[in-house]
């Protein structure tokens, strides 16, 4: 399942990303975790110090092999070239699926141990110098967009992404790819401004969200939230000295985290898990089409010299499928979902 973290800046949307994550690979989960905010601090709140989180690879920096491997044989896209960060999948693209072994992991994702688990970490990569200037931090993120959207995940799988702070995470159609987006906000009035606003984007787009309060001091925090965000107030994280020792770069085992936390991670997870539960992969597959022509009609057909249009293969629908598969047979147009016994 898909999983995202939003929030307005400061929040501490990346803190608990990261808690979330550490949760699920302390229960030997399959995960990746992608930092995809401008910010890049996701690999930080993991532990790795500032020599391998430097050195983590730039997903914007190996753009043309990912376009490259996902094409595959794929009829319908002429080249890599003419792809843009809404390409959707067809008849002969390679799909990804989350545990197994491919060249974009290979050459965009390193492995972190975290306490009793392995997760994979992908991220956006930071702006360089060449960029000032010139370019736009959804440039970057159009990795991640693709990546979502050729990616087959399946119920016990996770992929959890820390977005880019506030409002920004509509520049796209990523905010549509997840069966789950928790809001992270503080209880001030700027920290449930960005729900309203959030909430209001999303509405149109059936995105399943929840707000996730954190640094709440006391029941009066707790009613703020519940007063501004109703029913869509999940769980409130408190303080946490956990957490604290975790900031500095000193965390304890993951074992000692307080229950009180824990209890709210579980709380996540269930709540993720029933969202998954109810997905529509052909809603989600006509989504992904609704924003591949919205942004070739914008500035797609434009930039890559042809009709992105026909890129969209009509009979496909993404879904689930064998992991050893990658593309449908010669001739199909439609991966299908297993149906429950």
């Amino acid at each position: 399942m898909k999983i995202a973290f939003v929030g307005k800046g400061g929040s501490g949307k990346t803190t608990l990303s990261s808690l979330f994550i550490r949760h699920l690979a302390a229960r030997q989960a399959s995960v990746i975790a992608v930092d995809a905010d401008i910010n890049q601090h996701l690999g930080a709140a993991l532990g790795l110090d500032d020599a391998e989180a430097a050195a983590l690879p730039a997903m914007g920096s190996h753009l043309p092999l990912i376009k490259d491997y996902l094409r595959g044989s794929n009829p319908r896209i002429a080249s890599a070239e003419t792809m843009i960060k809404t390409t959707p999948p067809g008849t002969g693209s390679r799909l990804l699926r989350v545990g197994e072994s491919n060249p974009v992991y290979e050459a965009c994702a390193r492995r972190v141990r975290l306490d009793g688990g392995e997760i994979r970490l992908m991220a956006t990569g930071p702006f360089a110098e060449s960029d000032l200037g010139v370019s736009c931090y959804h440039s970057k993120v159009g990795a991640v967009e693709l990546f979502l959207n050729h990616l087959v995940d399946g119920p016990d799988e996770y992929v959890v992404v820390d977005m880019t702070a506030g409002a920004d995470s509509f520049a796209s159609g990523m905010f549509t790819r997840f069966d789950m987006t928790f809001l992270v906000a503080e209880p001030t009035r700027r920290g449930v401004s960005v729900y309203r606003q959030y909430k209001e984007y999303a509405r149109d787009f059936g995105v399943a969200l929840r707000v996730v309060g954190n640094k709440a001091q006391g029941r009066d925090d707790v009613s703020f939230l519940r007063e501004e965000t109703g029913d869509d107030l999940l769980t409130v994280f408190a303080h946490s000295e956990w957490v604290r020792a975790m900031e500095k770069g000193r965390p304890a085992r993951f074992g000692l985290l307080e229950q009180e936390i824990r209890t709210a991670l579980e709380t996540l997870g269930h709540t993720a898990c029933e969202s998954y539960a109810g997905r529509d992969w052909e809603r989600y597959t006509r989504q992904m089409v609704h924003f591949h022509l919205k942004n070739a009609e914008s500035w797609g057909n434009e930039r890559a010299g042809v009709d992105l249009a026909a890129q969209v293969d009509p009979g496909f629908v993404l879904g689930e499928s064998p992991p050893v598969e990658h593309a449908p047979r010669e001739g199909a147009s439609r991966i299908d979902t297993p149906q429950p016994a």
